[in-house]
């Protein structure tokens, strides 16, 4: 197997609406787990996303925040409760188009945190803004038409930062994941969809070119891509 091209034609398990819908909420629920571990979000928390917080506070209002293709919430909801933790001010709003994923968001809701069945698209249509709009793991999942939507969608539904975190795709990260994943795998899709999502993730130049103008591609973390793009809603 080589890792030097994106295998686009793969499909995740969990993308099938025929799954085990067992197996999926184990593995919605699981990713909580699996994102504390590599998904960097604390670090992303305290670089990008508090001082994007921090930035509406002179406006005496809370700040919005929105997530994109929010899966099971557990992104969002970690970074409510930092922001708490830190008495920032703060709305969260989570959306996913697929209802399996929204029942185990549900779960996580809170005053400040909510969850809601839409798309980037649709959410876009109905004029809301917002003052940061990020997503995980997300962009791996699009064809190019969609990937485009997505980020234009994106740049319109907020007035600050757009953050777009995902996989960077490579032979060290497949390694250790196929080892590492093991523990938290049982009754899920873990194993077999993040190897897989590694296999269709980018490396930073070739979503700096997927992406286009207007777009900063880092690598905040090991095995992580970070698109940072500013709103212009």
């Amino acid at each position: 197997m080589s890792l030097r091209d994106r295998d686009t034609a793969l499909r995740e398990l969990m993308d099938d609406p025929a799954c085990d819908p067992e197996r999926l909420a184990a593995t919605l629920r699981r990713f909580g787990a699996v994102n504390r571990l590599v998904s960097a979000w604390d670090r992303l928390y305290r670089s990008h996303v508090r001082p994007a917080i921090l930035a509406r506070a002179p406006h005496g209002t809370a700040a919005r925040v929105l997530d994109i293709g929010c899966g099971g919430g557990d992104v969002v909801s970690r970074l409510a409760a930092l922001a708490r933790r830190d008495g920032l001010a703060a709305q969260w709003l989570g959306i996913d188009p697929d209802p399996r994923a929204l029942d185990v968001a549900m779960e996580r809701e809170r005053d400040d945190v909510r969850f809601r069945r839409a798309d980037s698209t649709e959410l876009r249509g109905s004029g809301e803004t917002f003052d940061l709009v990020l997503s995980n793991h997300v962009l791996h999942h699009l064809a190019a038409p969609a990937l485009t939507q997505f980020a234009d969608d994106s740049l319109a539904l907020s007035r600050g930062p757009v953050l777009h975190a995902d996989i960077r795709r490579g032979r060290l990260a497949y390694a250790l994941y196929a080892v590492g994943i093991t523990p938290l795998a049982p009754g899920t899709f873990l194993r077999t969809d993040g190897l897989r999502s590694i296999r269709r993730s980018y490396h930073p130049d070739e979503l700096a070119a997927a992406l286009g103008a207007g777009w900063r591609v880092e690598a905040p973390a090991p095995f992580r891509v970070l698109a940072v793009g500013a709103g212009r809603a």
